[in-house]
């Protein structure tokens, strides 16, 4: 049987916090004026203490499931697309899936930077069109504002925090993600990157002392890359799910920078009412920003069911993509699943493995 891949549940979570341009300005030498003039950008939300990339992404998991009427344990698989995960390893997407409690599901996460929401959708779509999975759950999650450095006005100006979620399931009905454009350009990795922390440059005392852990960016070069590329990724995947631009209801690009996304619209020919853009209040969420944008979008009434949406993003790699989505919404269901009230036994049941684990370590390491 031919299953599509419909988007049934969203989801988003953003710090209280919010950072202003005026803030900003007191930290660094820029002011309101010329971060709004450059990028579009007004706010940016940022991560309290006790906020994380998985905390935001289990908020928006568990909002995305009382959406779908889906409880956490029909779970398959779940990715988190990320570029600031919690650790190198375990995967942020295996916390998740720990405080969730999505007992069956496997966990991964997905490191394409910007791009990684679109590079998931199409990964749990196929996974999910093969007949090999039913339930999947696709995560975007950031606290970028722990990556850069607050002394740069290039780049903090940017960035802000947040995490946005789907939940996909098998329809017979025609609908979900149609089509999905996939590029990369290594060639380019240098021009958007955290130069130390992996295996080429550990961390050192001269990591730390050179700023080689905070996102380093060439902003001109990015600028004439994204502004080309948005427009030949959302042309192709048009035409790949067999459509015209003038079927498209919406475009939601990446959150990344106005002049970027106006850029797209005139090389695209479509009106700005079409496209949806939230970066004034949130900034550069990297893979957070096209589910966040999407939730808004459907808070306004500007997606609903049987529209065509088309999603476009680019981001370190260089890495690019896009997919144009047929939105249909929940699955009817007689039940009401709220994921939100069972979040004490699924604390409970961790820390009951984790007290298994102990105990069988007692047992088995008697002997040695």
């Amino acid at each position: 049987m031919n299953h599509y891949a419909h988007i049934t549940g969203w989801g988003m979570s953003v710090p209280e916090k919010i950072l202003t341009n005026d803030d900003l300005a007191k930290i660094v030498d820029t002011n309101d004026g010329w971060i709004r003039s450059r990028t579009g950008i007004y706010e940016r939300r940022i991560a309290g203490p006790d906020q994380t990339t998985a905390s935001l992404a289990i908020e928006a998991s568990l909002r995305a499931l009382s959406v779908a009427n889906l409880r956490s344990d029909e779970l398959d698989l779940i990715i988190v697309a990320t570029s600031s995960p919690e650790y190198l390893f375990p995967a942020t997407a295996c916390l998740v899936q720990d405080q969730i409690g999505a007992t069956k599901a496997g966990a991964f996460d997905l490191s394409a930077a910007c791009t990684g929401f679109i590079y998931a959708l199409n990964i749990a779509t196929q996974s999910i069109r093969s007949g090999t999975l039913e339930n999947v759950l696709v995560i975007g999650s950031e606290t970028l504002s722990r990556l850069v450095n607050w002394k740069d006005r290039g780049t903090c100006i940017l960035f802000g925090d947040g995490a946005g979620a789907f939940v996909l399931q098998p329809g017979e009905e025609p609908g979900g993600l149609l089509s999905a454009v996939m590029r990369s350009d290594g060639s380019g990795g240098d021009l958007l990157c955290i130069p130390a922390g992996g295996s080429r440059f550990p961390t050192s005392a001269t990591t730390v002392q050179d700023g080689l852990h905070f996102i380093q960016m060439n902003g001109s070069e990015v600028f004439r890359f994204a502004s080309r590329v948005m427009v030949q990724a959302t042309q192709e995947v048009v035409e790949a799910a067999h459509l015209d631009l003038d079927d498209v209801n919406l475009l939601i690009p990446h959150q990344a920078n106005q002049r970027i996304i106006e850029s797209a619209a005139r090389g695209l020919d479509i009106s700005m009412d079409r496209v949806m853009v939230n970066l004034d209040r949130y900034g550069n969420t990297s893979t957070a920003s096209i589910p966040i944008a999407t939730c808004e979008a459907i808070e306004q009434g500007r997606l609903k069911p049987g529209d065509h949406v088309a999603f476009v993003g680019f981001g370190a790699g260089l890495t690019w993509g896009a997919a144009v989505v047929k939105w249909s919404g929940p699955f009817p269901s007689p039940r009401k699943v709220q994921p939100q009230r069972y979040r004490r036994l699924v604390r409970l049941r961790s820390i009951f493995l984790r007290l298994i684990r102990q105990i069988e370590g007692l047992i088995w390491g008697r002997g040695k």
